[in-house]
């Protein structure tokens, strides 16, 4: 068990590193974070910022002696990276874990080795595999990188054989995999928290609407059934016991027809739908890693109020910066903002959490708080 006073290392400095860092420290932890970037989110606010590469062998020595225990905001930490700290201080989650998640071939094989539903899929890894993916999928896809893809990044909607081959050679002839593109009614995500200890704490499912590929809003409850997401939550939770997971993980399904739950991704770190909990739960996704991490127990998870999270993108300054007092007349409006220096497109810079007396009202005040933002 890693005590308040003590060090928590942290790799990668973005947002999701800004809030974990946040709670941690209002825990009376120090954080110690190791982020090339200068004017990263995260390590403006840590009590250390070391401004090297994440295989930097000074850096991860030094993380290595000071820390209790080492974190990652992100899941592509090199691996080079979490053997030097494993081999000195307890890293969570295990680059196992990491290995799994970091690859979309890899972590949909792995969920249907136990007993969860995908869409349709087949590898890709050269020319000579399109014909037979194409064959296999029998009808429109979806080609992705099965690494380093994100917010709609790395992926193209393919209708025949030729566009196949396209995408790929597109994508430089990486690992690709081309997946089934089904009818889906609902994207939901459920994320959860498990200790060392094997307690697991699952948040209420979230309701995800993604516009060009980047989530633009998450309410919850999601309007589904108790057995639906009584079957969501066992589906993330079988995929969390069987990697032995620790930390918080984000496990996102499609809803399809019959009401059939299909695995999508999994993401083996603090999940954008659940910023949510910032505002609405007893225990936000944050302090819940940090309890993760740190083999405290686990905190209750119920939801306070019925809420919708919208994300900021950069867009929203294209004509000037955002007016926040006009969303802020909305007294039930939540502002978080990520302490980034530059707004790009599709960049995320903040977002705003609302809550209401159901999921329908919480979703419209949310959207028209967003909208009184633009100059």
């Amino acid at each position: 068990m890693i005590l308040p006073g003590s060090w928590i290392g942290l790799l990668g400095g973005g947002q999701l590193g800004r809030m974990f860092t946040i709670s941690a420290r209002s825990m009376g932890y120090k954080v110690v974070v190791l982020d090339p970037d200068p004017l990263s989110p995260a390590g403006q606010i840590a009590n250390r910022h070391l401004q090297k590469s994440y295989i930097d062998e000074g850096a991860l020595t030094e993380i290595g002696q000071l820390c209790g225990v080492v974190t990652t905001e992100f899941e592509n930490v090199p691996a080079q990276a979490l053997a030097v700290l494993a081999a000195r201080c307890p890293v969570h989650p295990s680059a196992e874990s990491l290995a799994i998640a970091q690859d979309r071939i890899l972590e949909k094989r792995f969920a249907r080795q136990h007993g969860i539903e995908t869409a349709r899929f087949a590898a890709v890894g050269g020319e000579s595999d399109v014909a037979g993916a194409w064959a296999e999928i029998g009808g429109t896809g979806i080609l992705k990188t099965s690494r380093l893809g994100y917010d709609g990044k790395g992926q193209r909607t393919v209708a025949s054989l030729t566009e196949v081959g396209e995408a790929f050679r597109a994508f430089g002839g990486v690992n690709c995999i081309l997946e089934q593109r089904v009818e889906l009614l609902r994207e939901i995500s459920v994320v959860l928290a498990r200790s060392s200890s094997g307690q697991i704490v699952s948040f209420p499912a979230g309701e995800n609407v993604h516009v060009g590929g980047i989530l633009d809003t998450t309410t919850v409850p999601a309007t589904i059934s108790p057995e639906l997401a009584q079957r969501a939550r066992a589906a993330a939770e079988t995929l969390a016991r069987a990697l032995e997971y620790v930390g918080v993980l984000g496990v996102e399904l499609f809803v399809v027809p019959d009401d059939r739950l299909l695995f999508n991704e999994m993401a083996p770190r603090p999940h954008n739908s659940a910023h949510y909990t910032m505002d609405a739960c007893v225990t936000d996704q944050f302090e819940q890693q940090v309890r993760a991490v740190c083999g405290l127990p686990l905190g209750d998870s119920s939801l306070l109020s019925s809420v919708c999270m919208v994300n900021l993108l950069g867009d929203l300054w294209s004509k000037g910066t955002p007016h926040w007092d006009q969303a802020l007349t909305d007294p039930r409006v939540k502002l978080h903002l990520y302490g980034k220096n530059e707004a790009r497109p599709g960049r995320k810079m903040g977002h705003l959490n609302v809550l209401a007396d159901t999921p329908e009202n919480a979703r419209r005040h949310a959207l028209a708080a967003r909208e009184r933002l633009i100059p």
